[in-house]
């Protein structure tokens, strides 16, 4: 699909459905749901285990074949945990699983395929012996994961740091530095001089926010009509 075909009022409703679907079926399995969250096609969207907290202003992107999961596990003494902070981003495949704890501060964005684990899930003497090894794992603020990077148990990212596509992860990342490769090391560190600009920003004022984004679907939508937007669904063409 080139553009959106749907009707403004077509839209504004699958909105409606997706906020009430989050608030019916995904915010009784967590812990805490902030204000503000817009999850996108929220019945891709897995939540397994307690102690899952999400913050205000958090978008989740999922698909079809990308969910998002979030999941802690208990077993003997290891009990996870999984705290996503305020105006985070988590894009379609992202999993975390939690035998700890994992935390994610402030303004951080988990591209598509993220995996993050804070444990081994099993020994690396006994295969047999669930979980195995855990050790907290901790984004923080404005922290930004690339495409497919992973993770691993007992590493710390530091503020306004970027890690690479594919990147895996085993070591602390210092504050405003770029990671990369496999095991992930520092390849760059940011400009000091530079102002950075977080996801606090889109929502300083999110009354306007939201007006500016209903203008933007009143434009661009307007025009559109049931049967145009019926038409690509059932009989598209080249240029839908």
């Amino acid at each position: 699909m080139i553009r959106d075909h749907r009707p403004y009022f077509i839209k504004k409703l699958y909105i409606w459905l997706e906020r009430r679907f989050t608030l019916r079926f995904v915010r009784p399995h967590l812990e805490a749901l902030g204000t503000g969250f817009h999850m996108m096609k929220p019945w891709y969207v897995r939540v397994h285990g307690a102690h899952i907290r999400i913050g205000d202003n958090v978008h989740v992107v999922t698909a079809r074949d990308r969910t998002v999961a979030l999941s802690t596990w208990t077993f003997e003494s290891h009990q996870g945990h999984i705290d996503i902070g305020n105006n985070c981003l988590l894009c379609p495949g992202v999993r975390i699983d939690s035998a700890s704890q994992v935390t994610m501060e402030d303004n951080c964005m988990l591209a598509a395929g993220v995996y993050i684990t804070d444990a081994d899930w099993h020994d690396i003497y006994d295969r047999t012996r669930t979980i195995g090894l855990t050790a907290p794992v901790t984004l923080k603020e404005n922290v930004w994961i690339g495409d497919g990077a992973t993770i691993c148990k007992g590493v710390t990212i530091g503020r306004n740091s970027v890690v690479g596509a594919g990147a895996v992860v085993v070591g602390d990342v210092p504050d405003n530095a770029i990671a990369a490769g496999n095991p992930a090391k520092v390849v760059k560190e940011l400009d000091a001089g530079r102002e950075i600009v977080t996801r606090a920003k889109l929502f300083a004022d999110t009354a306007a926010l939201k007006e500016e984004m209903d203008r933007i679907d009143r434009y661009v939508l307007t025009r559109n009509t049931i049967a145009g937007w019926l038409r690509t669904l059932l009989f598209p063409r080249t240029g839908d």
